[in-house]
């Protein structure tokens, strides 16, 4: 009989990551599901769907089974834990695997309970969750079993999730659902506002990866690009500059640190006193955005600064806490 694999992932809004204990990082691709409209077969999973989205004729469906760090489509993110097991070796064993799942901090008990029955269904032999930001802040290596407490902001592609960590949990949390998905489609929207064309999802995020920034940079970047002009219907190729980017996303930054400020003004003041020594975490893809730490420094006087391997440190999170489970105890959900 096979010893059971035991397998870490972060089921992202927007990316996934999976890693095996004792293998290392084995997926890490987007969270879309292509599937055929009649019979709702599945067709392609991550790098492979997310080319289709936008492209795909009427017989195909490009599907992003999350919303908002939660399930949208139980049934396709059932058929996606399905592929990730496999390709993670998980199902072929004979000993089904242990599985430990990142969600945000504030999902109901319904949402928590969906996500243990699709790891469940789709081949897992225990099934537990972690919240996020608290994996994320365990992957970026804070000492949150200290006394004093860590603050982390984790900002993904639906959420942006802020935690004050203190003695191995979660003292304060708050979630805005506000984060990359939500800076890409204010890009498209300015855009199609200023230039009369309309682009689709992936090509905002690409501006936003290669000239967006959370504030003014010192030497303009531009980019070209192409869309379908909203007039005339016609392909149309234009230049869009960074301070344009700088401009376009910052009411969408500001909400974000909206949250963040509610999150400091519910801290207990002894521990807002290590949050000022110490500085804010930042992890998940967003906090790729040039400049970004700056940004959360100027809006909350804080310092902030992002972690080493911001996309990882979720996953790395998770992987710890299903091999330390008597650590994590407290903040863990079983089934």
């Amino acid at each position: 009989m096979g010893i059971s694999k035991k397998i870490a992932i972060d089921l992202g809004t927007a990316n996934s990551v999976v890693l095996v204990i004792g293998e290392g990082i084995v997926i890490n691709e987007p969270t879309v599901v292509a599937v055929s409209a009649d019979d709702r077969k599945v067709l392609a999973v991550g790098n492979a769907a997310k080319e289709m989205l936008g492209k795909t004729p009427e017989s195909i469906e490009a599907i992003k089974p999350l919303k908002d760090g939660v399930i949208a489509d139980y049934v396709i993110t059932e058929a996606m834990l399905h592929y990730f097991l496999d390709r993670s070796g998980g199902r072929i064993r004979f000993v089904k695997p242990e599985v430990m799942i990142a969600v945000p901090a504030g999902v109901s008990s319904v949402e928590s309970r969906a996500v243990l029955e699709a790891a469940l269904s789709a081949g897992a032999r225990m099934a537990y969750l972690i919240p996020e930001p608290l994996a994320a802040a365990i992957g970026a290596d804070l000492p949150i079993g200290d006394a004093s407490g860590n603050m982390i902001i984790n900002s993904g592609g639906g959420t942006t999730e802020t935690a004050v960590i203190t003695l191995g949990g979660i003292v304060v949390s708050g979630s805005a659902r506000v984060a990359g998905n939500q800076l890409d489609e204010t890009i498209a929207a300015y855009i199609r506002k200023k230039y009369s064309l309309l682009v689709g999802e992936n090509t905002a995020e690409e501006v936003k990866i290669s000239i967006g920034s959370a504030l003014p940079l010192p030497k303009e970047l531009e980019m070209e690009v192409k869309g379908r002009d909203t007039i005339s219907g016609l392909p149309r190729t234009i230049i869009i500059r960074s301070s344009e980017v700088v401009n376009a996303i910052e009411p969408t930054l500001k909400e974000m640190v909206t949250e963040v400020k509610k999150v400091l003004e519910k801290t207990p003041p002894e521990i807002v006193g290590d949050i000022i020594d110490k500085g804010i975490v930042m992890s998940g893809g967003t906090a790729k955005l040039r400049n970004i730490d700056k940004f959360i420094t100027k809006e909350t006087g804080l310092p902030a600064h992002v972690a080493d391997d911001p996309l990882l440190c979720v996953v790395k999170g998770v992987a710890t806490a299903l091999e330390n489970l008597e650590l994590f105890e407290k903040s863990i959900i079983r089934r």
